[in-house]
Order: C-alpha cells, then structure tokens, then sequence
C-alpha cells in the first residue's frame, strides 16, 4: 500500500502536463505572498485611517488629499533628481569601462575587473560609514581636508541641498558600477568577433565599431540596467539613512522611501504611508512602461 502510494507520487512528479506547474508552485506561493498580498494590503489601507491593524476607519481619498505638502513634493523632487543622476551615470560608464576591460590588449584586465566589481559585495552600511567619514563636514574630513589644503574652505556636505544628492550619488555609483559593468561585458562578450573583422576590413575605427555594433548588440542589457536603475533609483533609502540617520534638515535625504518610513512607522500613521507606497508604485510602473514602450518591447514583432 506505501509502495503504490510512492509510485502513484512520482507519476506526478514525471507527468509533463502537471510537473511545470509543481516546478513553478514555489515561485507563484512566494510571489502572492511578498507582493501581491502585500500590494493589496497597502492599496486597501490607503483608504483607512488605520488605529490597530483590526480597528481600521474608512477615509476615501483623504489619505492621498494629504500627499499635496512641502514635504512630499520635496521627496519626490529629490527622489527624481537622484534617480536621472544615476541612470546618466549607469547609461554612461559601465558600458565604456566594459568596452575597455573586454579589449584583449589591456595588460591586468582581470586585476582591473575584479577591483571595479568589489565594491558591489560590500553593505551599504558599512559602504556608508566609510562615506560618511570621506564627506563629514568638520575641517578634518578627507575630502575637505583636501579642499583646504587647496586654499578653500570646509563644505557642510550633508547641510546644503545640492551636495546632500551628490554625497548619496557617489555612493550609489560606487555600489552598483561594478555589476553593471559585469552585465556589459557579459553581453559583450557574445557579440561574435566576425562582426568586428567585417568592421575592421571596412575600414572602421574603435569608436565607430563601439557606436555601430558594440551598443546595438547589447541593448537588451542596457534596457535592463535601465530598469533597474529607475526602480533602484525611486525606491533608494539607505544611501540618505546612513548621512542622516536621525533627522533630515531642510528636506536634504528626504526621499520618498524615506518619507514612508517618517509617517509609516515613525509617526505610526499607516494609512498616509500606504497611500505614499501606492503613489511610488504608480510612478516606478509609469515611467517603466513608457521607457519600455519606447524602446519597442511591446511590439508583437519587427515591421
């Protein structure tokens, strides 16, 4: 009887028709229950004034009639400055520093490789400290002691807007350089070399063959790192948490994860939170899915 009830067990596991969906059950569990549920939640909580999680009072639109402050307008503004910063720099020099590191004529390519790529396993955290050292805003921080051994003065890094988005850019670009990189040179090196004889015969420079067929050749890769980008970009907040950890003065780190985390769980006010969630999805699934569309990704098939 356990031995027939044993068999009867494989035969579903070795039956084609039933197997994939067994194979994909873990993925579809996990998926309705870190993302889907939770993006049901957030979207019903929006529209309640939440005392306890089991004594919550319908409000309508109210919670989202809040979101129209300095305060948020302010996140989203930063939220976005620092987002097109970043895609600049990660549409720009991962795919250039790739292109150099994939020549096989460069002496310690590998060396060079591997110290671009390390920095992606260190913990923002820790990342941030050592930043937060770099930038600090006494006189004997590295960087302004570096500023006034040049006969300047020390710069309040983490007390003016503009420098506050440069200090978290830096450190962003540190992190994610390397695995961008990574993604460039993997798909670069796929790119069959007939393609680069026939340019070369043509008589094609370096550059014109990296403009013509190196970045046509790789741009799925880079609509990735796009996407990723953006998303990373709306959602970023330990890059702010770790320069201002207690307070964020004159909205300098207040990004819009940020601001969750102030009215959500500082303030305990998870209604306008959730509200604050459910606008950041609209806006990263937004501009997505125009970048995506416009880059041709929906089309059925090439005219």
């Amino acid at each position: 009887m356990q031995k027939s009830g044993i068999i009867r067990i494989k035969s579903i596991f070795y039956n084609k028709n039933i197997a994939p969906y067994i194979f994909c059950l873990p993925f579809v569990i996990s998926f309705f229950l870190f993302f889907f549920y939770p993006i049901c939640t957030s979207i019903y909580m929006s529209f309640m004034k939440v005392i306890t999680l089991d004594n919550m009072e319908f409000v309508g639109l109210k919670n989202y009639s809040r979101l129209y402050n300095e305060h948020f307008l302010n996140a989203i503004k930063l939220s976005t400055i620092y987002t097109l910063s970043m895609v600049i720099l990660m549409m720009v020099f991962p795919v250039t520093i790739a292109g150099l590191l994939n020549s096989k004529s460069l002496r310690f390519r590998n060396f060079f490789r591997s110290a671009i790529f390390v920095p992606t396993l260190t913990s923002v955290i820790v990342a941030g400290i050592a930043f937060r050292m770099i930038f600090a805003d006494i006189e004997s921080g590295f960087i302004n002691s570096i500023i006034i051994s040049l006969g300047g003065k020390a710069v309040p890094f983490k007390q003016y807007y503009w420098t506050g988005i440069l200090i978290m850019v830096v450190l962003a670009f540190w992190r994610d350089l390397g695995i961008n990189m990574v993604y460039c040179l993997s798909a670069m090196q796929t790119i069959p070399e007939e393609l680069y004889e026939s340019a070369r015969i043509d008589g094609a420079n370096d550059i014109s063959i990296f403009r013509h067929i190196t970045i046509p050749s790789i741009k799925p890769i880079l609509i990735y790192i796009l996407t990723l980008t953006i998303i990373n970009g709306y959602r970023m907040f330990t890059e702010g948490y770790v320069y201002w950890n207690e307070a964020t003065p004159g909205g300098n780190g207040l990004t819009i994860v940020r601001y969750i985390y102030q009215q959500a769980f500082q303030k305990n006010d998870m209604g306008l939170g959730s509200a604050i969630g459910v606008v950041l999805l609209f806006i990263i699934l937004t501009i997505n899915l125009i970048q995506l569309k416009s880059f041709g990704l929906f089309r059925k098939g090439d005219d």
